[in-house]
């Protein structure tokens, strides 16, 4: 399949979890790590680059946190932006944010007064890697990331998005307030059908499709 809604990219997690026994922490592992691989390509070199990574508090940002660490193994120097509250971050996310704070990243925690300055902070990096929220949004964005959404577009710096661009709708492609405009979108096993939609080229930039270990091949009823 070419394009996926959000009710099949849920389908498919719960599939490759509870019918494979792929767990949750090994599909975070492989988005993040391949995606690492994929902007190690975008930059040219990561020697000396610094690349700023933008978490929300749900699995999104866990996929963030795993990058974080892949790019700094391959020579990024990594910041790490948290625009959650720290104590809603849970499940898989929060074992891979125990993971970077463990090896002594250096990540700032952002309440809501830094939020409204985060362009500041964003404006000295190479790379901003947007993995505020994912598919899971519907509907325009909540007040506190919309203005991270607005902070981030405002640094003027290239933008790569994890999975979706935060903001912009999966099954439609439409942005319904701040939405961020990437120059590359990664997305994960397929492309969401909201990309077919021209007008959502104008925040996913080019779109590349990663894989997260578990093919979509074979008898697809699950997805239904």
């Amino acid at each position: 399949m070419e394009y996926l809604t959000r009710k099949q990219v849920r389908n498919f997690d719960r599939h490759a979890i509870e019918t494979l026994g792929v767990t949750g922490l090994v599909l975070m592992e492989n988005a993040g790590k391949n995606t690492a691989g994929i902007i190690g390509r975008f930059l040219g070199s990561l020697t000396a680059r610094t690349i700023a990574i933008v978490a929300g508090g749900g699995n999104n940002g866990g996929d963030g946190f795993v990058i974080a660490r892949h790019l700094t193994n391959r020579g990024g120097n990594v910041v790490v932006f948290i625009v959650a509250d720290p104590e809603k971050i849970t499940g898989d996310a929060k074992a891979n944010l125990d993971i970077i704070e463990n090896l002594g990243f250096d990540i700032r925690y952002m309440d809501k007064i830094a939020q409204k300055k985060l362009s500041h902070e964003l404006e000295a990096f190479d790379l901003i890697v947007d993995a505020g929220g994912g598919t899971g949004i519907s509907g325009s964005l909540r007040e506190d990331m919309g203005v991270v959404v607005t902070q981030i577009n405002k640094a003027s710096r290239p933008v790569v998005a994890v999975d979706i661009p935060t903001g912009l709708d999966c099954d439609s492609g439409t942005a319904q307030g701040p939405t961020i405009r990437a120059e590359l979108t990664i997305t994960f096993v397929a492309k969401k059908v909201g990309f077919s939609n021209p007008a959502s080229e104008d925040y996913t930039g080019q779109i590349i499709v990663a894989d997260i270990g578990v093919p979509l091949c074979g008898d697809l009823e699950f997805l239904k």
